[in-house]
């Protein structure tokens, strides 16, 4: 992550001092993408580092959420990033401008050089949210440094300079695709949805398909971070002079064996237990509709 980030920001000078030089708007736009990946590892670096800190008394998950809010921090720069481009790029279509297209083709092929590194350094951590943020940074400057390259050629053929803020345009669109994409699975993990990659419907069932197991209620998935589900569910038991250390050791391990969920708060119910808690919460729910009448 570090080596990505000492490279990015070095790319993203070359860019800037390219893009001032000759005149290009596409590359001043990648230049401006690449400050977001600078700032993105940066803040994924540093999340990534306290994460790793242990819980305490009122911390008791620890610091793992600090990633998600990374990716967060990092999806709305996207956005922010790819609407100033593209107010740039419309004021450049009005007005066109000279583009020195050897010094814009060379600096767009030493940062498409230096992006290809960057994803390979990456490439392999894309299961975290947060990584996978810095990773569509890197991803989107990709695509802008081969959108600046093939633009600096056309440019140089045809003379049309209007396709520097025709590309601009697409690095732009490019940018609010990917950060749409992370953003929704930021919202979901804030919002405590269940995993994309867990259906609630398997689950019950495959703890209803254990011995000794009669339903489940009550039942509840979420992720404290990206790649840590948890659990939590009342489960009603046929017997109730069954052994329930065994019944929870039963439903632990499969959760964890096929579900990949290692963190489980499970209730061991009787069915008249069950019926309270579900009348209960029958009247609880007649009494907000009535209310919202």
């Amino acid at each position: 992550m570090f080596a990505t980030l000492a490279v990015t920001f070095l790319i993203m000078v070359a860019e800037v001092v390219g893009g001032l030089w000759s005149g290009s708007l596409a590359l001043l736009a990648d230049a401006g993408h690449m400050l977001t990946d600078v700032l993105a590892l940066a803040i994924a670096s540093v999340a990534l580092v306290l994460s790793s800190l242990p819980a305490d008394d009122r911390r008791t998950y620890g610091y793992r959420r600090l990633e998600i809010f990374a990716a967060l921090i990092n999806g709305v720069a996207l956005v922010v990033v790819s609407i100033s481009i593209f107010i740039e790029a419309t004021e450049r279509w009005v007005t066109p401008r000279e583009v020195d297209t050897v010094v814009m083709g060379v600096v767009a092929t030493i940062g498409l050089a230096a992006n290809l590194v960057g994803l390979w350094l990456l490439g392999g951590h894309r299961g975290n949210l947060n990584v996978r943020g810095a990773f569509l940074h890197i991803l989107g400057d990709t695509l802008s440094s081969v959108g600046v390259l093939v633009t600096a050629g056309l440019i140089a053929l045809t003379g049309w300079t209007k396709l520097d803020a025709i590309v601009s345009m697409g690095i732009a669109l490019v940018i609010v695709v990917t950060s749409v994409s992370l953003l929704r699975e930021v919202v979901e993990v804030l919002l405590e949805a269940a995993p994309r990659c867990i259906d609630t419907d398997v689950v019950r069932s495959a703890i209803c398909s254990l011995d000794n197991v009669d339903g489940v209620f009550d039942l509840h998935v979420w992720s404290i971070t990206s790649g840590m589900p948890a659990l939590s569910a009342h489960v009603v038991i046929s017997n109730p002079e069954v052994d329930r250390d065994v019944v929870l050791i039963g439903i632990a391990t499969m959760l964890r064996e096929d579900f990949s969920i290692s963190h489980s708060t499970l209730q061991l119910e009787s069915h008249a237990h069950e019926s309270c808690y579900c009348a209960e919460a029958s009247n609880a729910r007649r009494d907000n509709v009535g209310k919202a009448d």
